[in-house]
């Protein structure tokens, strides 16, 4: 693969996801790598050294990368549908002269792999790349939805909509925060111990109770929670994250993915009564500014990623690492590239 301008080449180690009926392409989105080569006119890396690529990213120059209150890169902005690079819409990689397409500007189920500079976070050489590779997407989206925009002050109470990888971080920064009161909802009770790891207090199922949920929340918190923040992707979640913050000063955050048809409805009143709604997307998080930040967060031993990898496989194994996350029964399962 020849490298290109605003281009350079990794050789990677992961973590795992997709979507979008493009074929065929390489999948994969969180990694941990080191600079293989780099193309005319990057100046910021150069060979050997050791990154972070991310699926969305940070030129520098538009209006929201020059913003504090923004991390929406107007050109390197997450795109499912794009499978080809930017500057000249052609792919990097190909069988038999016929292209194979990249995913989210990453692609990283590959031993090496091309991506925009702009997508791509400089890291501390010191720190473990298969350790840190969890920080390229899940856990820096959960966490930084806590630290960043729900903000819970400390002794405040937050409920966490999703007990999966994203929100699980999300409770690991409310704990960070200072957060009295956890309190963890999810469909699956089995959950709750594991969750207890994160600062988790409490443990609701929607399914036990024969109200709604946020009814439910608000009861044991004296008329709602402080911040909520949603890490399902369900619509139905969603509003109850928001219903179940208390009036006056409640915030919730969503973070989940919905479904492109879904529409969230609520009734005015919670606006007018000073509840507030907001939404993220990588945890505010600019990549390559604010990334290599939180890896010096986990080599100050202020965060704790090993309780996030429940499993580790080889590449040639991966099916199982998908059957883990179906079943339930892993937080997040590292991709062995030299194995």
């Amino acid at each position: 693969m020849s490298s290109t301008t605003g281009q350079l080449k990794l050789k990677c180690s992961f973590l795992l996801q997709g979507q979008t009926p493009l074929f065929p392409r390489i999948f994969g989105h969180e990694a941990g790598g080191i600079v293989e080569s780099v193309g005319e006119g990057v100046t910021e890396l150069k060979p050997g050294d050791h990154v972070l690529p991310c699926f969305t990213g940070e030129c520098g120059d538009c209006h929201h990368c020059k913003s504090e209150e923004s991390n929406m890169c107007d050109l390197l902005r997450i795109n499912t549908e794009r499978g080809v690079m930017l500057n000249d819409g052609k792919t990097r990689f190909s069988k038999n002269g016929k292209p194979i397409y990249h995913f989210v500007g990453t692609s990283t189920f590959s031993e090496y792999t091309v991506v925009h500079v702009g997508c791509v976070a400089k890291i501390n050489p010191a720190a473990p790349l298969d350790k840190v590779c969890v920080l390229s997407c899940g856990i820096s989206t959960g966490m930084g939805a806590a630290l960043n925009v729900a903000k819970p002050k400390k002794g405040q109470s937050v409920a966490v909509f999703g007990l999966g990888a994203v929100g699980l971080a999300a409770c690991e920064g409310a704990r960070m925060a200072g957060a009295s009161r956890i309190i963890g909802i999810d469909l699956h009770s089995g959950r709750f111990e594991e969750a207890k790891k994160f600062g988790v207090t409490e443990f609701v199922n929607p399914k036990d109770h024969d109200k709604p949920v946020q009814e439910v929340i608000a009861e044991m918190t004296d008329g709602g929670v402080d911040r909520a923040l949603e890490c399902t992707g369900s619509i139905q979640a969603m509003i109850s994250a928001f219903e179940c913050v208390h009036d006056g000063w409640g915030v919730a955050v969503l973070v989940g993915v919905p479904n492109k048809d879904d529409s969230f409805q609520t009734h005015p009143m919670n606006f007018l009564n000073e509840r507030t709604l907001k939404g993220t997307f990588f945890g505010n998080y600019k990549p390559r500014t604010d990334i290599p930040s939180v890896v010096e967060k986990y080599m100050n031993k202020e965060l704790e990623l090993e309780k996030f990898i429940t499993h580790s496989v080889p590449f040639s194994e991966i099916n199982k690492a998908f059957d883990y996350m179906l079943k339930g029964q892993s937080i997040r399962c590292i991709i062995r590239m030299d194995a």
